[in-house]
């Protein structure tokens, strides 16, 4: 059947393999907003002070789960936010106790609260090796900080500079590049043979750097890394809807307040979480590939971090346009809701 002829849609229940919660009032705001559609998602560490150790992770899994909306089932998966004194044995440990699943990798300035990340990639290298050893993925957050780097080069050279020498070093690893925005990062995923896949964003599929200044400064469009050429996108959605088991989907749903966008230096992040599966829906369906979805969204994820499907399943239904709120209240002020700038015709059945 020709995908402008289906109009109700069942896939696995899906998964989130990038996921912004923060803590305290934001953190019981929004996450119901993933409950309600997804069965577990990777959580980003990325707090102040970030989640380093077992014991933090675990602490902060205790949070969440005491979060989660009466009825919902929901898993967090937990990441340790890589430094320089990270302890290999404290990041074995985590996962052999099933706390953490993954290491999270940020270069020293990338995005919000990353300040503590790596700057210099040797003094990391045993943690790593001794991730490989034991089977441990490494979510990266694949941008180059170099002041005399453009914006819209950093994932490119981070690639070159950063990616290949490592993965040369530590060939072993599993590694995540999460959240692509370019052509580059596609291909050399598609180049590489084992032990490399990427997520991609819901945002990222919609939305080029046009959309952010074109007209005016679009500051509910602004992330990082930041959106790039419309042929960029392009390569993204090819990517999403091939069905390539090295695709899938990581939301980076990315909750900030309104005041904290809108101000001289706005923080970076898009929050996806309530709109995500009418959007996936919309963009697989324009590209006559709707029946690719649960393969990007339910498939591809768990079988890269060794885990089974879902078993439950959601069923997507098309008909009059779907209306999402504007922006979700929290203790510290409102958060907008992506708006893909465009009618979503597909909602999750309740």
């Amino acid at each position: 059947m020709p995908d402008k002829n289906i109009t109700e849609l069942t896939i696995r229940r899906p998964d989130d393999w990038h996921l912004h919660l923060r803590d305290g009032a934001m953190l019981q705001a929004v996450l119901p907003e993933t409950t309600r559609h997804f069965a577990r998602a990777i959580i980003m560490p990325n707090l102040v002070p970030p989640v380093v150790t077992a014991q933090q992770a675990q602490a902060y899994r205790e949070r969440i789960m005491a979060a989660v909306p009466d009825g919902a089932v929901f898993t967090p998966l937990m990441t340790l936010y890589l430094t320089e004194d990270t302890d290999p044995a404290d990041v074995a440990q985590a996962h052999a106790d099933g706390i953490a699943t993954a290491v999270k990798l940020y270069p020293a300035g990338a995005t919000t609260n990353s300040a503590s990340g790596v700057t210099d990639f040797d003094k990391v290298r045993a943690v790593l090796e001794k991730m490989a050893d034991i089977g441990m993925p490494l979510c990266v957050h694949g941008e180059v900080t170099n002041s005399d780097i453009d914006i819209f080069d950093r994932e490119a050279v981070f690639i070159d500079k950063v990616l290949k020498p490592l993965r040369k070093k530590v060939p072993d690893l599993k590694i995540v590049m999460e959240h692509v925005t370019t052509q580059d990062a596609v291909d050399y995923v598609r180049d590489t043979s084992k032990n490399l896949a990427a997520t991609i964003t819901t945002h990222h599929l919609i939305i080029n750097r046009n959309d952010i200044l074109a007209g005016g400064i679009k500051p509910h469009y602004y992330c990082l890394p930041v959106a790039k050429r419309e042929a960029h996108r392009v390569a993204l959605v090819e990517a999403a809807i091939s069905g390539d088991k090295r695709f899938f989907l990581g939301t980076d749903s990315a909750p900030h307040t309104d005041p904290a966008k809108l101000q001289p230096c706005g923080c970076a992040g898009i929050f996806t979480a309530p709109n995500t599966m009418s959007c996936l829906a919309e963009v697989f369906e324009a590209a006559g590939k709707l029946k690719k979805l649960e393969a990007f969204a339910s498939l591809n994820g768990p079988q890269f971090y060794g885990l089974p499907p879902n078993d439950a399943t959601i069923t997507l239904l098309k008909g009059d346009p779907v209306s999402y709120p504007d922006s979700i209240p929290t203790a510290d002020g409102p958060v907008t809701v992506f708006d893909p700038a465009f009618d979503l015709h597909w909602r999750v059945a309740d």
